[in-house]
């Protein structure tokens, strides 16, 4: 006699709708907000494509930056802030030697390799030391390692590092000014092959560039070594005991992030056209992981997906809200503090949100384990 199996795994509409909503709750909030917000704010349709095809080009990259590390178990990667500072300075250099346009560029991002890997090592051997706490630790580092950067850019530069051009330097002599102009390079990259659709500029090489960063993501979790950060981020003692040397591992997540977020930092500036010396990179990482949260990633989960829908509703609200907290209240100042409360309440939700489904897991599973017990113990009876 055969018995057919109940498929517990159905579930009516409602329930499925009920769990895509929660599954997705920042994503469909932001969404909403979007919705009331462009209405109100009067912008023109091609005005908001335009504006947030040019905020694609000019973040997207720094955000794909954050991928590996959550691959590898690491959490949102504050330490990207490691990365744009290495950009800044490379570019700093660049701007004394007067190498601009695409060369410029080009030398830049090979000058900061050196200073994303000695970082990202630095990072990486302290996050090992801080299993479990890795977000607040590269937080942490994040500060320090700024501390050192005003450092060197404020006093260092030009005293003990030669600057040669006094354009950039304080009239002092030493140490570099709060503005350094990058207009000779200023969206030389975007520029390029850049096509004009119905008054939207659209920046194809940066696009180029940001799509190599994605076919490079997708191939590396495909290698042995992104595989061997799959099971590093699934189970640290599993991955061990399979042969993984999981601190190894995890220092190469962190590098590879710390690179990359040089290179996106570098593209971000030439898009600007210039570099605030002392605070270019100090909301960066904030607003990256803000981003990367509003498209439905995790803490322990993220995909390129994610990447371009958060940088499409973020920087949408971004857009919107000033303009439409002017309309609502007169006062545009409410629109900007509205913008800055939700990129930093979004990323408290979601770690509020990633505890409470973890706890919840451990204890369906001590509640598994415990009705496991019981019946072992109940057929020794």
């Amino acid at each position: 006699m055969s018995t057919k199996p109940i498929n517990t795994k159905e579930k009516n509409p409602l329930q499925k709708a009920t769990g895509f909503l929660r599954n997705n709750s920042v994503p469909v909030m932001f969404i909403l907000i979007c919705a009331v917000c462009i209405p109100i704010s009067g912008f023109s349709p091609s005005y908001l494509l335009s504006e947030i095809v040019t905020r694609m080009g000019r973040n997207t990259f720094l955000i794909l930056s954050l991928l590996i590390p959550i691959m590898a178990g690491m959490g949102l990667n504050f330490g990207m802030t490691l990365g744009a500072m290495a950009g800044e300075i490379a570019l700093i250099f660049v701007s004394d030697w007067q190498i601009w346009g695409i060369p410029g560029v080009i030398l830049a991002m090979i000058i900061s390799i050196p200073f994303s890997v000695l970082l990202g090592l630095l990072c990486g051997k302290i996050l090992n030391m801080a299993k479990g706490r890795e977000m607040v630790t590269s937080y942490i580092i994040s500060y320090f390692i700024n501390g050192i950067y005003q450092l060197i850019v404020l006093y260092m530069m030009g005293s003990l590092i030669p600057i040669i051009h006094s354009s950039i330097k304080l009239p002092r002599g030493y140490g570099i000014r709060n503005t350094v102009s990058l207009l000779n390079m200023r969206q030389c990259i975007d520029n390029l092959l850049a096509i004009n659709i119905g008054g939207v500029k659209i920046p194809m090489l940066t696009f180029i560039i940001i799509a190599g960063a994605c076919l490079f993501i997708i191939w590396f979790r495909k290698t042995k070594l992104g595989q061997d950060m799959r099971a590093v981020g699934q189970d640290m003692q599993v991955a061990r005991d399979a042969g993984i040397n999981v601190e190894r591992t995890r220092i190469i997540s962190i590098v590879i992030s710390t690179v990359l977020a040089g290179f996106g930092m570098i593209l971000y500036l030439q898009n600007m056209g210039n570099i605030s010396t002392y605070s270019s990179h100090s909301q960066i990482g904030m607003f990256c992981i803000a981003a990367l949260l509003v498209g439905g990633a995790s803490v322990d989960k993220a995909s390129i997906g994610n990447v371009f829908l958060g940088v499409t509703l973020f920087h949408l609200m971004f857009i919107v809200a000033p303009q439409a907290g002017a309309k609502i209240t007169g006062d545009s100042m409410i629109g900007e503090y509205f913008r800055v409360f939700v990129s930093y309440g979004v990323i408290t939700v979601a770690l509020v949100m990633y505890e409470t489904k973890k706890r919840k897991a451990k204890s369906l599973l001590g509640a598994q384990l415990r009705l496991d017990q019981l019946k072992e113990e109940d057929e020794v009876k």
